[in-house]
């Protein structure tokens, strides 16, 4: 992969997150809705160091130090290797020419980690079934991720022009 697919796929990755972080605050500011506690993240991924990879509630595990920091760098790190799949999936092109139906496809393929991964892992069930209202937590979780289809799709924008300025 060229290293200026790299820096672009890291780019995009990032802007992507960063304007699903700005959705977040819309929906808790404006819907009143809530949103995943990053700082959860971290403390799920502190504790596998212990061996310890499932929850039956992590709300209710004990706080570990700087689970914050690790949840929100996590966070970001998970965006930045979603923003690589669309580039390895074309050869690069789709840095250089980005179409919102790959970009929508990634961000809606990329709502089975957290159905399928981590809520049955952070004590939430199977597709958030152990949530008060399971249907409403998926369909967020499909808007979200739709959502970041779209940031992908918007953040792929500039790094697209940088690398045609690049190339010319």
């Amino acid at each position: 992969m060229e290293m200026s697919y790299l820096w672009g796929s890291v780019l995009v990755g990032i802007g992507a997150t960063l304007l699903m972080d700005v959705w977040g605050v819309i929906q808790r500011r404006v819907f009143k809705t809530t949103s995943l506690d990053f700082c959860l993240v971290g403390r799920w991924l502190l504790y596998m160091p212990e061996g310890q990879f499932r929850h039956p509630h992590i709300a209710r595990a004990e706080p570990k130090p700087a689970e914050c920091a690790v949840g929100w760098a996590a966070h970001y790190l998970i965006g930045v290797a979603f923003a690589f799949v669309p580039v390895i999936a074309t050869a690069g092109q789709w840095l250089e020419q980005p179409t919102l139906a790959i970009a929508l496809w990634v961000g809606i393929g990329t709502v089975l980690f957290p159905l399928l991964v981590m809520q049955p892992l952070l004590g939430l069930g199977f597709a958030a079934s152990r949530t008060p209202n399971p249907t409403q937590a998926r369909l967020k979780s499909l808007l979200t991720h739709t959502l970041f289809g779209l940031w992908l799709y918007v953040a792929a924008l500039p790094v697209s022009f940088w690398l045609m300025s690049q190339a010319g």
